[in-house]
């Protein structure tokens, strides 16, 4: 398998509850690197960019709102086929279904509150990864 990028956010709930060195434990045990990683606030701007894809579905505006309450860490992940292996290490996004040891399992709050985001194919990490990072930020 390739060397890939993904990206990462850590959102509000983790932050809140003081869980990112927990989640990076997670991400790191899986043998993922992580190659640049930042604390930002998310304006409502930049939330609704990011998740256009929503726009149409009932929760966009919530996703937003929950997105904005606090700080998030933004992050490159690097490794052999990290966009799957990241997915993995995420669980399904209802954490009630997500295995064991997953950081969706093992932090998230709800559905809502699912604790982490990540790419879902090389296109959006691309995309992803360039609307937080400069290039001279990553750095593996």
């Amino acid at each position: 398998m390739a060397i890939e990028r993904t990206f990462s956010i850590l959102k509000p709930d983790v932050t809140r509850r003081n869980l990112t060195g927990a989640v990076n434990a997670l991400i790191e045990k899986a043998g993922l690197r992580i190659i640049a990683q930042k604390r930002v606030l998310i304006t409502k701007g930049q939330a609704e960019t990011f998740y256009a894809v929503h726009r149409e579905r009932p929760f966009f505006g919530e996703l937003v709102e929950s997105m904005i309450s606090g700080p998030v860490v933004v992050q490159v992940l690097e490794g052999e086929g990290a966009i799957q292996k990241y997915r993995e290490v995420l669980g399904a996004t209802d954490p009630s279904k997500a295995d064991p040891g997953t950081i969706r399992k093992e932090f998230a709050l709800s559905i809502g509150e699912n604790s982490a985001h990540g790419s879902d194919a090389p296109e959006t990490a691309t995309i992803e990864i360039a609307q937080w990072f400069s290039g001279n930020e990553l750095v593996g």
